[in-house]
């Protein structure tokens, strides 16, 4: 690979950029917003937009499709995941012989705490979730060799919304897991997707340690020095991941779980406070 094109190159687009630019990959980036950092080439695109001005005949070897939407309604969401993506490989000079688009796991149905991995079947009870996997269902019968990455939550620097809530006292529910990813694990997972010879078509972007809910954001409390309510009761909800494919694949978080990812953030927060 000599040329990626990220689309969407917002925190993980520009972490996932900067780390192909080191490799010696010539990175084209699409952006909303901020201008991503040189050596990457960023051009001010909304991808979302009836008729974005997207650059004609620009041409890559690989294109990751990442964008995160202005609005958090349905039609934001079938403008830039659903739309999208068709409007800029008709764009391309030439398809991509590598193409992975960035997915969420809300395409999964589960919400009693169970099991899901690759080969659960996507039951998106969700307008965000259902949109999200026709835009998956459409790009696979485009796009031959399709590569799709769920990911859970992505936190740290800059995402410290759990951190938010430990300041506000709240305490969580006992029984609601909850799973997720740091963003430098995130942009380091799609890095080496990238670099596979032949890889799979889906993978699951998690830690792989899922945790119930109050469980975190007590074990953040404590360390940052604050106390949070108790518990809430209540059934087991949400569900619990398994990134075994891309475990399998030769990938290891750097922040395999959330004390090893939290810790440092709330060691942040607590010096910021003093």
């Amino acid at each position: 690979m000599r040329s990626c094109l990220i689309a969407g190159c917002g925190d993980v687009g520009t972490r996932l950029g900067l780390r192909l630019a080191a490799s010696g990959i010539e990175v084209h980036a699409l952006t909303r917003r901020s201008v991503p950092p040189a050596p990457l080439r960023g051009r001010h695109v909304d991808l979302a937009a009836p008729h974005p001005p997207l650059p004609r005949g620009l041409a890559a070897d690989a294109l990751v499709y990442l964008p995160a939407p202005a609005q958090r309604d349905a039609a934001a969401y079938r403008a830039l995941y659903v739309d999208g993506p068709a409007r800029l490989l008709d764009a391309l000079a030439a398809p991509p012989r590598r193409f992975l688009f960035v997915s969420s796991t809300a395409v999964y149905g589960e919400d009693g705490g169970g099991w899901v991995d690759e080969d659960t079947p996507p039951q998106p009870r969700q307008w965000n979730g259902q949109l999200l996997l026709e835009a998956e269902l459409r790009l696979r019968e485009r796009v031959p060799g399709l590569v799709v990455v769920r990911f859970a939550g992505i936190y740290g620097p800059g995402r410290e919304a759990l951190l938010a809530r430990v300041r506000a006292g709240q305490g969580g529910a006992a029984r609601h897991w909850t799973n997720r990813i740091h963003v430098e694990d995130a942009a380091a997972a799609l890095h080496h997707l990238l670099g596979l010879a032949a890889p799979a078509s889906l993978y699951l972007g998690s830690d792989g340690h899922p945790a119930p809910e109050a469980e975190v954001l007590q074990w953040i409390a404590q360390r940052m020095g604050l106390t949070v309510a108790a518990p809430s009761a209540g059934p087991p909800s949400g569900r619990r991941l398994r990134a075994t494919r891309l475990a399998a694949s030769g990938f290891d978080c750097a922040w395999p779980d959330y004390r090893a990812g939290y810790g440092g953030l709330a060691a942040l927060a607590t010096l910021s406070q003093d």
